[in-house]
Parts: structure tokens; C-alpha cells; sequence
């Protein structure tokens, strides 16, 4: 057996890896262990459960986020905002199940907190109160997420399958294409029209949605005189 001596971040960072050929629901510390060429018990002295080692994963991956875009997000709230949640979602979609790894889990340092702080000081320089700039953040950062779990889980053509931006011929509901699944909507003309905008163009609905959130922000949390 390797005498590599373990650690946290070790396991994450080999997890991660992992998580692209197996999945979430492949990843388990048995297939991890066997990637570090341990025995499995071996990573119950780092994790306690696989709840534990996505949280480290995912604190692994916000250190990576944080040490590419997202501790610098200049004076301009909405381009801040665009920035980080553009990187936000070209972060997850480099792992498989990204969204889910990612998502409710809980952070084993502070690797957030200073691009955290950076983003609400941006807003409340801008004129947002504190509640308000926490209330911006999340909401941008919700939406985000939300969209690539969704993303992920149907596949980039709608129909759970994989491949590039607008490959295949998914149209989710079924499958078999957006044609058929326009035939099976027939009586709900406007539904069956809707099949494009919710099952392609991911990159161009991710855009149109996140601009509408941070319009949103302005006219619902920007204090009024905010530019």
C-alpha cells in the first residue's frame, strides 16, 4: 500500500477528480481509497461520513474560485455581480454534478469569507444597505446555482444526455426531440413553443436570467439614488 501520508485536502482534490468519471452517486470513499491506493478505513480518520468529504469538496472548490475570480470584483456592483456568477457557473460545470456537490453543503474554512466581503463592500459602496447587499448576493448566488443543478441534471440538450452547448436532439419531457415533444403539446401551443429557450441555448438562457435577477436587484434593493 502507498504511504503518501493523507490529509483533507489530499482526499478532496483526489475526490474531485474522481467525481468527473463516476458521478455523485458513484463517488463513494471506497472508490476514493482505492484512487489513493489506501485502505477505506484509512479516510474515516479525515471524514466521518461522505456528507463530510462534500463539504471539504466543496470548500475545495471555493478556494479555487476564490483564487481566480472572485476576490477582486471592482466598484461596479452589476458587473461584479455578472462577473462572479458567470465564474460561479463555469466553475461548476467543470465537474460533474458540480451544482450538487456544491450546494448545501457547509464550508470547513474561511476561504469565503474575504470574496464574500469584498462582493457586499462593493454593494454597500454602491449605496445597498447591509441587509439589502446580503439580500443581493444571495439571490444572484441562489439563482446560480439553481440553474446549473438543473442544467446538469437534464444534460445540455434537455434530455439528461451529455455532450456540448446545444448538441443532440433532447427536448426534454420524454425525450425524442423538441419536434415531439411539440407534437405531444399540440393543444398548448405556447408551451410547445417555450421547448428551445427551456431545453437549448444554455449559455444564452443563463445570460437572459441573470440579467433579469440583477435588474431586479436594482429596482427592489438598490437604495434610490443608487446609479
Amino acid at each position: 500500500m502507498a504511504t503518501t501520508r493523507l490529509d483533507r485536502t489530499k482526499v478532496a482534490r483526489t475526490a474531485l477528480d474522481l467525481l468527473n468519471e463516476t458521478g455523485l452517486e458513484g463517488l463513494t470513499l471506497r472508490a476514493i481509497a482505492k484512487e489513493l491506493d489506501v485502505k477505506a478505513p484509512a479516510l474515516y480518520w479525515h471524514f466521518k461520513d461522505k456528507q463530510a468529504l462534500l463539504d471539504e469538496m466543496a470548500t475545495e472548490m471555493m478556494r479555487r474560485m476564490s483564487a481566480d475570480f472572485l476576490a477582486d470584483p471592482g466598484p461596479d456592483w452589476r458587473v461584479a455581480i455578472r462577473t462572479s456568477m458567470r465564474g460561479l457557473r463555469e466553475h461548476l460545470l467543470r465537474y460533474r454534478d458540480g451544482a450538487r456537490v456544491y450546494s448545501g453543503t457547509r464550508f470547513t474554512d474561511l476561504s469565503y469569507a474575504a470574496p464574500l466581503e469584498a462582493h457586499l463592500r462593493t454593494l454597500t459602496g454602491a449605496g445597498f444597505t447591509q441587509p439589502a447587499a446580503a439580500r443581493a448576493w444571495v439571490t444572484a448566488y441562489s439563482f446560480t446555482i439553481g440553474y446549473v443543478i438543473e442544467e446538469q441534471a437534464t444534460g445540455p440538450d434537455g434530455d439528461g444526455g451529455e455532450g456540448g452547448e446545444d448538441e443532440g436532439d433532447g427536448g426534454g419531457e420524454g425525450g425524442g426531440g423538441l419536434a415531439a415533444r411539440a407534437e405531444r403539446l399540440a393543444a398548448y401551443p405556447l408551451a410547445a413553443a417555450a421547448g428551445e429557450e427551456l431545453f437549448h441555448a444554455r449559455d444564452r438562457g443563463f445570460a437572459a436570467g441573470l440579467e433579469a435577477v440583477i435588474a431586479g436587484i436594482g429596482a427592489t434593493l438598490a437604495a434610490p439614488d443608487t446609479p
